[in-house]
């Protein structure tokens, strides 16, 4: 009798485990792919991740040369006539230097809005118009308007803070000692 139980109990756990080792071959396979997933992707680290690290790093950078081009290319209110838009003379240098030597990715032309719509319309006419008259290689420079005005000064008000600094600035005058504690060669 005891052998027949043991025989019995040899069957009952042969059953068994073959009813779950079906249920266990299933998720078998999928872990060993886990597995060998997580191993490839630790023996490759850090280079899955170096690129995204990089455009981090170089995203703030491409704004800020985004800003300062649109900064530069500005046509402000400044380089216009009042009341009829009018491009005055440094606005065409301005426009003429956008059209013929920006990098071609960079050739917009950015018109700072007016108090009214009709002096907005009438600049970004002037600005087109003076575009139409150089021949670029290429797409054609577009023009938009902007409302932030760039910080810029008229060249006299510029002139005058210079000459200012100059007056006041100290005369030139060598040490009367070397830092070495020798005397310098103005002495007499």
């Amino acid at each position: 009798m005891r052998c027949t139980s043991f025989y019995g109990r040899l069957m009952i756990a042969v059953v068994l485990m073959s009813v779950s080792a079906t249920s266990v071959s299933a998720g078998w396979n999928e872990f060993w792919s886990n597995v060998n997933g997580g191993y490839a992707r630790n023996n490759a680290w850090p280079d899955p991740f170096n690129e995204m690290d990089a455009m981090s790093v170089i995203m703030p950078f491409e704004a800020m040369k985004q800003n300062g081009w649109v900064l530069h290319n500005t046509i402000g209110s400044e380089q216009f006539r009042d009341g009829d838009g009018a491009l005055l003379t440094a606005g065409q240098k301005s426009v003429a230097w956008i059209a013929r030597q920006a990098p071609p990715t960079r050739r917009q032309v950015y018109v700072v809005r007016a108090d009214s719509p009709q002096e907005t319309e009438s600049r970004i006419a002037s600005v087109r118009e003076a575009l139409s008259q150089y021949h670029v290689a290429g797409p054609a420079p577009t023009v938009s308007v902007v409302d932030r005005e760039s910080p810029t000064a008229s060249g006299a008000w510029a002139t005058k803070i210079n000459r200012a600094w100059l007056e006041h600035l100290a005369p030139p005058k060598l040490p009367s000692s070397s830092a070495a504690g020798t005397a310098s060669a103005t002495r007499p």
